[in-house]
């Protein structure tokens, strides 16, 4: 039986300390990416079925079954970010980058050395306007990389102000994310980034992020 993460685990202000070695962090991942992967083509599927509805029924009921296997042994509340003392960090129920979560595009950030960028497929989970991604999930994927981009892995920052210009119509498909640190003053990281398609940006956003007083 492999052992449970959070057994040795302590929440320090929101961050959860866990002993946990990196080898078996990065096994664990895998194993609940792929799993997360094919709930993301379930979500897709349902979204595009014409089967008939006894199918349906069918599909619910040993999907229903399949639930109750993974809820024998699960978390209490969310899932938090976790960190071992290598400070290997895991999240993996954030909204954006989750590896566990099915609802998260995910986000594959690549960092530089003046910020951050990453290459994304929407499909039709993300659909606002027919054909387009929805403005709240580009605003969504704009604040994860804008808020890692500030914090350039060294610092604790949250999110003080956002703000979005859409120029057009983001469409469904592979997109690329640009974030960048404009600026600095004390405790305020001033940042810049954009959502582009094959023809250019589709939406440009600016924000302030706030590294709390007495934060690492």
């Amino acid at each position: 039986m492999t052992s449970r993460p959070e057994a040795s685990a302590v929440n320090l202000g929101g961050f959860v300390r866990d002993d946990t070695p990196t080898e078996e962090v990065d096994r664990r991942e895998a194993v609940l990416e792929s799993l997360a992967g094919t709930v993301r083509e379930l979500i897709d599927a349902t979204i595009r079925t014409t089967v008939a509805d006894d199918e349906v029924h069918r599909v619910r009921d040993d999907l229903a079954a399949l639930v109750d296997r993974l809820r024998a042994a699960q978390l209490p509340g969310p899932a938090g970010v976790r960190y071992n003392s290598e400070l290997r960090a895991w999240n993996w129920g954030n909204a954006a980058v989750g590896a566990a979560n099915a609802i998260a595009p995910p986000l594959r950030l690549v960092h530089g050395p003046s910020g951050c960028h990453a290459d994304v497929v929407l499909g039709a989970a993300y659909e606002g306007p027919p054909g387009l991604v929805h403005g709240g999930v580009s605003a969504m994927l704009l604040d994860h990389i804008m808020g890692v981009t500030a914090s350039a892995m060294r610092r604790t920052t949250f999110t003080g102000t956002l703000t979005t210009r859409y120029r057009r119509g983001t469409p469904l498909g592979p997109l690329r994310l640009e974030a960048s640190i404009a600026r600095e003053e004390g405790r305020k990281v001033f940042v810049v980034a954009s959502i582009s398609d094959a023809d250019g940006v589709t939406v440009e956003a600016d924000g302030v992020f706030i590294q709390p007083a007495g934060a690492p």
